[in-house]
């Protein structure tokens, strides 16, 4: 039974490769930047 379990990890990493090859990898979503709230009024004056 492990051996069915391998052979099917093998070819859905093999059939996986073979996508990428074909049409590019997966592309990843465009991380959005997280705002940092800054505090005006404690930063004037200490520059």
């Amino acid at each position: 039974m492990d051996y069915l379990n391998e052979a099917w990890e093998k070819l859905k990493e093999w059939s996986r490769r073979l996508i990428e090859t074909l049409l590019g990898p997966e592309e990843e979503p465009e991380y959005e930047p997280i705002p940092v709230p800054v505090d005006e009024q404690n930063n004037r004056g200490r520059s």
